[in-house]
Parts: structure tokens; sequence; C-alpha cells
């Protein structure tokens, strides 16, 4: 079992327009389902920490009624912690959770920033969807490089943003910012399902690629799991031939002393 930490945006109104917003409730839930279903332990955090805004609940979605229905779910998410005092170290995996809010406080946390580089400086798992990549901005790696640079990555499209009627509205282009900073904007038709996996950075274009992103992380994460369980093999294995050979040596040395 592995800790995944997924992250919200703390933005609750559409920049100066009056209207609400939050995270997508979709793009939470059914990841979450994911990665519970794959046995792994999830916790929640925020930009600001307490309890995040959220987008509305599609009732006649099972997946985001069981996620909002949760005992342990609502108690992670009724109180979260902020990124800036989360302790990297004990998440194996760190998936930022979509919403148009991402857009106002993603990019500028340097709290974000530092926790998604330690992640995926220590050798996990980073996967965002839709405008989640937004907490890709302006990460740099221990090695000086921007995280996304020279990656392949998918995140919501400035067709989208379109034909969402919220071009007028956002203070950026997702996409184009991305590829400001290096990236390789990969995408599909407006709306349509696009996943991309570059190493261990997993992303997805829109909520339609939320349970998508999750998966491919789970297979990073089986992986590491994998490699793990025969490192452990190895050592057993090392530790038990080390043991009959001081058993041989004394089987020896003693048969030695009879003659």
């Amino acid at each position: 079992m592995k800790k995944i930490l997924m992250v919200l945006t703390s933005v609750s109104e559409l920049g100066d327009t009056g209207k609400k917003t939050g995270y997508n409730v979709a793009e939470a839930a059914h990841p979450w389902k994911v990665f519970k279903d794959s046995g792994h332990f999830v916790d929640f955090a925020s930009i600001q920490g307490g309890q995040p805004p959220r987008d509305e609940v599609d009732s006649k979605d099972p997946i985001q009624v069981a996620f909002t229905e949760d005992e342990a779910t609502r108690a992670g998410l009724y109180n979260t912690a902020r990124v800036d005092v989360v302790d990297p170290g004990q998440y194996d995996a760190v998936f930022l959770v979509g919403g148009h809010g991402t857009m106002w406080d993603f990019p500028d946390s340097e709290g974000l920033q530092k926790l998604v580089a330690s992640v995926y400086d220590a050798g996990g798992v980073v996967g965002a969807v839709c405008h989640g990549p937004a907490g890709l901005v302006n990460v740099d790696l221990a090695d000086g490089f921007r995280l996304v640079g020279g990656r392949e990555v998918a995140a919501f499209t400035n067709d989208e943003e379109v034909a969402a009627g919220m071009d007028k509205v956002i203070p950026f282009f997702l996409a184009d910012r991305l590829k400001e900073q290096g990236a390789i904007h990969v995408f599909a038709d407006v709306f349509a399902e696009k996943v991309v996996v570059s190493d261990r950075l997993v992303t997805g274009q829109n909520h339609a690629s939320a349970a998508g992103v999750a998966k491919e992380m789970e297979k990073l994460l089986a992986e590491v799991i994998h490699q793990e369980k025969a490192e452990e093999q190895q050592e057993s294995e090392a530790l038990r031939a080390e043991k009959d050979a001081k058993k041989e040596a004394k089987k020896a040395a003693a048969a030695g002393t009879e003659h």
C-alpha cells in the first residue's frame, strides 16, 4: 500500500465575476476510487488548508456520491492541511485535482511547488488532471530543470476554455503557459479523454481523463511495489545465504578440532 496526497484549490470565486467555483468533484472522486480500490491510503491537502470549496456534485454519478458520503473522506476534507506544512516524505505520490479555481492559486504557491518537486525528486509519482497541471507551473527540480521542461503534458486546452465560455475569465491559458515553460502540449479533441505519461509524470486533459490518470499512476506505483518486493526478497536470500555460510563454517571448524 502506498500513500497518495490529493491537492485541492482553496479558491471559491472565478476571478471577480462573483461566480462560485472550487475543486472539480468528478476529478477528485474518480481518481480517489481508483486509488482506494487498489488499496492505497489517500490523504488531502489544499493551498490554504481547512475545508476547500467544491463545484457541484453530480447526483447521477454514483462515484461522486460515494466520494462525498465516505466518512473517512469527509473527515479528511473537513480540515485539510496546508500544502506548505505537509511533509512530502510521507507520500509516494501527489495528485493535483482540477477545477478552475486552481488557475488562481496553484501556479504561485511556493508550498505546492516544493511539495511536487520533493515528491518527484524522491522517486515518487506526480499526477494532475484538467486544470490541475496549473500546479506544475514554476516547479523546479533539484537538478535545476523545470519539471515540465521537455516533457509531454496534457491539460485543459485553449479550445476547451472557449467552449466552456471561460476564455475571458481565466487569468491565462494553461496550455500556453505550460508550453512557455518547455512542455510539449499533447491534446485530443475538445472534451475527449487524453492521458499522457512522461517518466513519473502523468497528466490528463479534462475531467473525462481523471480516472485514466489515476490508473496510469497506479501502474507506476505497482512497478515500485514490485521492485521493492524483489529487493526485499534479494536481501532475505542474501541474509539466509550468509547464515548458512556461517553454519557451514562452524561445522567445518568443529570437524577440524575433532581431528
